[in-house]
């Protein structure tokens, strides 16, 4: 299957994109399951409530929102423009920002699926040792949650390559800034004789997403043979 310039482009833009938003909410995504697994505290639900909002909000809302707050006159956008020169305003950047904010909740649920499995006695047999509860976390519960964090991983990045709706209100549709698979596509569909080149990065995008899959099942198996599992 061969791709012109502007497909590989938008290949590549949302190779790019996605791999940054799963890398940069991950350590985030970690602390929030962990924040609702492992503590009890009042506006718990709430909190719980607010991380899986972006699953049932319409994608367009959510690049509004990003926008209102995050660009170039938003709440934060705007100081951050004034006090740094940076915005996420129709740029790359906002579209990170855009695909992990909406991959955030699925990240979320599955690592705290997997942090549920965790048996709380062996950290408790831990800490009566004197391990601390950092060394407890990174010795213990990380590990013992690493198929669940892969599959959140890979959730999430299958979920940012198909971001569409927050992204094109967010940072608009900028070849080569900002014009990902979803964005190309929905570009080539408005343009008259374009099928063909659609249809190839519908392919394509079907293609990257089941690899996804399939290497996170992989490598979760993995895991847990050498878990013990």
């Amino acid at each position: 299957m061969m791709l012109s310039e502007y497909e590989w482009q938008a290949v590549l833009l949302s190779l790019k994109v996605s791999s940054l938003a799963v890398v940069c909410s991950l350590p985030l995504g970690i602390l929030m399951a962990w924040i609702l697994v492992r503590c009890r505290f009042p506006g718990k639900s709430l909190l719980d409530s607010i991380i899986h909002l972006p699953l049932v909000l319409p994608p367009v809302v959510i690049g509004y929102l990003l926008l209102v707050v995050m660009g170039r006159r938003g709440f934060i956008g705007q100081r951050l423009y004034e006090w740094f020169g940076f915005s996420f305003s129709f740029s790359w950047h906002g579209a990170v920002l855009a695909s992990a904010v909406v991959a955030f909740p699925l990240m979320v649920r599955a690592i705290r699926q997997s942090l549920e499995a965790v048996d709380p006695k062996l950290e408790l047999a831990a800490r009566t040792l004197g391990a601390s509860p950092w060394r407890v976390f990174f010795t213990i519960t990380l590990p013992l949650s690493v198929p669940g964090v892969i599959v959140g991983v890979v959730l999430a990045f299958a979920r940012s390559l198909g971001e569409f709706g927050a992204t094109i209100t967010f940072v608009s549709n900028i070849p080569g800034e900002t014009r990902t698979i979803p964005l190309a596509m929905y570009t080539l569909i408005e343009t008259p004789g374009a099928e063909s080149a659609a249809a190839r990065l519908c392919v394509l995008a079907i293609l990257l997403s089941l690899a996804a899959l399939l290497i996170s099942d992989w490598l979760a198996k993995r895991s847990r043979i050498r878990l013990g599992g």
